[in-house]
């Protein structure tokens, strides 16, 4: 996916106004890095749209018969400790994350950072931009992160304090501790 960023510092958006400069233009998708500045991203192809598909399928299905969380498609904003506003391709939170949040702040760009995000690779994206996207989750309390690149066939796992492990053409991802008994499978995703 193509973007676009543009500089907002002198303007500086407060949560409120991004949040329904967002609902005003739903064709679009926004974020806002921590400066402030505001990324505009163009839709993702039908081959990208329909992997993330299937691999948000699989986090929910995991996640509804788990029941310990919440899982969150690419639609949904989060506001995360560093003030960036980030909405990965596919994300999870703890229920007890989920019920710590007033019924308000569960309507708004969720003001945490998941435990565990999926960024999937379009054609377009930039490599270094995405990596960078996942150390910040990182950096800012994911606890496990998955980069997809379909393209080289590759995933890159971020955890806490480790460095970024790259598996080479995996057929399945595990959940590890932080999604017990969750396995990501790929064979529909490359």
């Amino acid at each position: 996916m193509t973007s676009l960023t543009l500089d907002l510092q002198s303007i500086n958006l407060t949560d409120e106004q991004f949040f329904q400069l967002c609902k005003d233009n739903d064709d679009f998708k926004f974020e806002r890095n921590a400066k402030g500045d505001l990324i505009i991203m163009s839709p993702t192809g039908g081959s990208t749209g329909n992997r993330n598909g299937r691999l948000n399928q699989q986090l929910f299905n995991w996640s509804d018969s788990n029941g310990t969380g919440i899982a969150f498609d690419s639609s949904t904003g989060f506001k995360l400790p560093n003030g960036a506003d980030r909405s990965p391709d596919a994300s999870w939170i703890p229920l007890q994350s989920w019920n710590s949040l007033t019924p308000q702040q569960q309507e708004k760009f969720l003001p945490l950072c998941p435990d565990f995000v999926i960024e999937l690779r379009s054609p377009s994206d930039s490599l270094t931009a995405i990596r960078k996207k996942m150390e910040e989750y990182r950096d800012n309390g994911t606890r496990l992160g998955w980069l997809i690149n379909r393209k080289e066939r590759q995933v890159e796992i971020y955890r806490p304090s480790k460095e970024v492990e790259v598996l080479e053409s995996p057929t399945s991802l595990s959940g590890d501790e932080v999604l017990p008994g969750f396995v990501l499978y790929l064979n529909l995703i490359w």
